[in-house]
């Protein structure tokens, strides 16, 4: 083709070219019948054939054109005439996919019974016909019968069910005498995953008794110290170990009263920066920057007792909280789960552990984990992630 434009500039030409077909689809003969005799089924396929070498060849070769429209299969009875009743005998003759021979068809399976520790679940499965127009109809469980018939029902959850498993108990919350021992209780599945699914009646108790063989009682004071206006105040201070000197330094007021009356609570306390001026014998407040040293805490957790009828039983995070606080009430940092890492599959089942920051219990900012204690560090905790099957290969 030879094109000269003698038009606008913005004008086109447009050519059509068709291919010839050379591939066709043919129907071809009734297959055999599908059954000897007391009637069967035979149907028509297609086929793809090469027109100039008058040959059949792969059906791809006549997908290439739309043209082409593959002929629906045609199906007929055959050998209708009774079986001889000597044997009373049916031969089921072979068959191949394209015969719309009556199959079987089930529904979706049932939930399974039980959750885990071995279930089972049900369907319902019948012989169904399809016509030509593509229709589903039920018809006589014989007609299926060239094939067996699928399994009704099937084991399911067969793995053994979530286990609650508790970790090394943690140190006394006394010092002396008696007082409580806590450890920290998990659900744990059959993959060893922290999960749920674990029975609250059998969850174990994460407390129980313990007794410091130290006694409790005051060491004898070394030397009296001189009394001084107001007296109260000064006994106060003799109780929190702080007493104003000429040097400024952190003098802590006493605790509030616990914030609840049953489980674990707070309380809280004012912190001042105090220095003795030696002239006039009296104490005068400064700027909390002009204290040097650590400031004693301001805030600490409560232990109020179990609240009445109930239980007494606390998830890992309140259980590190008693751990921590309870024990040791001027601790100013504490470890925390913060959020997960990323998992380690992209498919088929991974992991994903939890990661323990430590923080400062005022700022609840993120400092160097050497600031916490290491042996109250909380226990690894993993979760399943990426559950979906991997994609074939």
């Amino acid at each position: 083709f030879q094109i000269r434009y003698a038009g606008a500039a913005d004008s086109s030409v447009q050519f059509i070219f068709y291919q010839p077909i050379i591939h066709r689809w043919r129907e071809t003969d009734f297959f055999p019948c599908s059954a000897s005799c007391g009637g069967g089924y035979q149907l028509t396929s297609a086929e793809c054939f090469d027109l100039r070498s008058n040959r059949v060849v792969a059906d791809q070769y006549c997908h290439y054109y739309p043209e082409n429209i593959k002929p629906k299969p045609k199906l007929q009875e055959c050998n209708l005439d009774p079986c001889p009743a000597s044997d009373g005998y049916k031969q089921i003759m072979p068959y191949d996919l394209y015969h719309p021979l009556p199959r079987w068809e089930s529904t979706p399976w049932t939930a399974c019974s039980s959750s885990c520790g071995g279930g089972i679940q049900s369907r319902s499965v019948s012989c169904v016909e399809e016509d030509i127009q593509g229709h589903i109809s039920p018809v006589e469980e014989w007609k299926c019968m060239y094939t067996p018939k699928m399994p009704v029902v099937q084991p399911c959850n067969i793995f053994d069910c979530p286990k609650w498993l508790f970790l090394a108990r943690g140190p006394c919350t006394v010092t002396c005498g008696q007082g409580l021992r806590y450890r920290v209780v998990l659900c744990i599945d059959h993959r060893g995953m922290h999960t749920g699914g674990c029975s609250p009646k059998t969850k174990p108790h994460i407390k129980e008794e313990c007794i410091v063989p130290t006694p409790c009682y005051k060491p004898k004071e070394k030397l009296p110290v001189e009394a001084k206006l107001p007296w109260y105040k000064q006994a106060q201070e003799l109780e929190e170990g702080a007493v104003v000197s000429e040097e400024p330094s952190f003098i802590p007021e006493a605790w509030s009263t616990c914030s609840v009356t049953c489980g674990v609570g707070s309380q809280v306390r004012l912190v001042k920066c105090q220095v003795l001026l030696s002239f006039s014998q009296s104490v005068a407040d400064l700027p909390i920057d002009e204290c040097e040293g650590p400031k004693p805490v301001s805030q600490r957790a409560c232990y109020s007792g179990p609240c009445s009828g109930e239980a007494t039983e606390y998830t890992p995070e309140e259980t590190e909280l008693l751990f921590g606080s309870l024990q040791e009430f001027d601790e100013l940092y504490e470890w925390e789960y913060e959020g997960f890492t990323e998992c380690s599959e992209s498919c088929g089942g991974g992991v994903q552990e939890a990661v323990v920051t430590c923080l400062n219990k005022q700022t609840r900012e993120t400092v160097d984990e050497t600031l916490c204690v290491t042996n109250r560090r909380p226990p690894q905790l993993l979760k399943a992630c990426s559950l979906d099957p991997c994609p074939p290969r």
